[in-house]
């Protein structure tokens, strides 16, 4: 059984069911594809080469290659039950290793591809040793890091979507794949970047949790190509599924990609820089020692520790989970050790006893926090802290929430609140201007421009890139 657990990650096998590979051929031929070859590189059991076989009539070859030998035996028994068949090849191939240019057809021909690439990720095939991946390399053209490594983690499908993309220069055709949204989107839009022949391109949603029991957005991504260059902004439709007859216009404006670009455009005005730049709760990576619990005024920590500290470091907290749902305060702390960061931690000692031995006490576990960032910095040391942080009245929104739901937080106990780094916020010494901020950021402008710009299919929709976009000065 784990065996079989690890094989179906290392290969992200979900197989697609056979009304589902025929609802989407239905679909493409809707819309006007009319394949000559269909080549589906990653075939399975071969839910859409039966599919296309038995749906698109001016096939005259359909070439499915899969690394199972046994989905091919399944497949080539499928296939013996139909009637009518055009020339059908199989071949037992991995996709890394396939010349895939000889296999292509001739440029006259309209090229469909067509499938169900794996939905795994890299870090997902590393955890269980797996090798179905690339070699890791550049192909996103990240900075820093990111570029050394190959990017920490990618979906296997994207980059086997960006390799199908170099098959089609000069040529007439399509890619109809079922994919998570999110790599569709990271797909459009590198094929923008990249500067390829599209014609238009569409995402129609599926029930991925009804279909493969995965709960995660995803759609059959579309993308016809031409010779000539006629669609420079690479704009594409988002259809909610199948039987939706109107949809969102998506596209690319100043570099960026645009959710609703008839939203965008009428608030594109509002596009500058934020007033205030959008700031991140503390991150310290040790909530079981730094935040704390009163219960009938005793304080406890994350290890069901009785805790007795000065009041000096001690600060209100709200999670994010708290600002996301509304809830108020529930009666949390955290330590707050600096005023911005790098500040000298020493002062503590002297001015706060109980507060350094509780810190010393629980040395082991804060000097073994991972990131490189806290052996760099004085003992004990958070982040995202600055005079940002201890101004007394905050406007915050939860970034893992799925929806725009901005709050004024004021000061509890005398003492402004801070957040956890799930949470992103602006702060003001002036209550007054704070609510004239929040009536704008929570007026129909702000909420049609930030909408058009956040992807609520993301694990962490809300983004300060995205908020610090939105100049509120401009809303009267």
């Amino acid at each position: 059984m784990e065996t079989e657990r690890k094989r179906r990650v290392e290969f992200g096998d979900f197989q697609t069911p056979d009304d589902l590979a025929i609802a989407a051929c239905k679909k493409l031929i809707e819309i006007g594809i009319a394949p000559d070859l269909v080549i589906e590189p990653t075939c399975g059991v071969g839910a859409f080469v039966v599919a296309a076989a038995s749906q698109f009539p001016t096939a005259h070859e359909i070439r499915g290659f899969e690394v199972n030998a046994a989905y091919l035996e399944i497949l080539k028994a499928r296939l013996q039950m139909l009637s009518v068949l055009p020339t059908v090849q199989t071949e037992n191939a991995n996709f890394f290793e396939v010349d895939w240019q000889s296999q292509l057809g001739t440029k006259d021909q309209y090229l469909l591809v067509l499938g169900n690439f794996p939905w795994v990720t890299s870090s997902a095939q590393g955890a269980i040793g797996g090798a179905n991946l690339p070699e890791k390399s550049n192909f996103q053209n990240h900075k820093g890091f990111d570029a050394i490594t190959g990017k920490a983690n990618f979906d296997i499908s994207e980059w086997m979507l960006l390799e199908v993309l170099r098959w089609f220069p000069n040529r007439t055709g399509a890619i109809a794949m079922l994919v998570k949204t999110a790599v569709a989107r990271k797909v459009l839009s590198q094929a923008q970047q990249l500067g390829v022949n599209v014609l238009d391109a569409f995402m129609y949603g599926i029930d991925s949790k009804k279909h493969f029991g995965a709960a995660v957005d995803a759609c059959l991504m579309v993308v016809r190509f031409t010779c000539n260059p006629v669609n420079p902004d690479h704009e594409y439709t988002v259809f909610k599924d199948f039987e939706a007859t109107s949809g969102t216009r998506v596209g690319h404006r100043d570099g960026r990609t645009v959710g609703d670009l008839d939203a965008f455009d009428m608030t594109k005005h509002l596009v500058g820089a934020s007033p205030q730049k959008w700031r991140s709760g503390v991150k310290h990576d040790a909530s079981a020692v730094m935040e704390l619990t009163r219960n009938n005024g005793v304080l406890s920590n994350g290890l069901d520790q009785i805790v007795t500290v000065e009041n000096t470091y001690l600060f209100p907290l709200m999670k994010g989970s708290d600002v996301g749902s509304g809830k108020q305060w529930r009666q949390k702390f955290t330590l707050v050790t600096q005023r911005f960061v790098g500040e000298p931690t020493d002062a503590i000692r002297e001015c706060a006893p109980l507060t350094w031995t509780y810190l010393m006490n629980h040395a082991t576990q804060l000097d073994a926090r991972g990131s490189s960032i806290y052996a760099k910095n004085p003992r004990f040391s958070i982040f995202g802290i600055g005079d940002y942080a201890f101004r007394p009245w905050k406007i915050a929104i939860c970034a893992l929430y799925k929806r725009l739901d901005f709050r004024l937080i004021g000061p509890i106990e005398g003492k402004p609140v801070m957040f956890d780094d799930t949470v992103y916020y602006i702060s003001y010494d002036d209550r007054e201007e704070a609510e004239q901020t929040l009536e704008k950021l929570n007026g129909d402008s702000a909420r049609r421009l930030l909408c058009a710009l956040i992807f609520w299919d993301e694990k962490r929709p809300i983004k300060t890139s995205i908020l610090n976009l939105l100049d509120w000065k401009k809303i009267s």
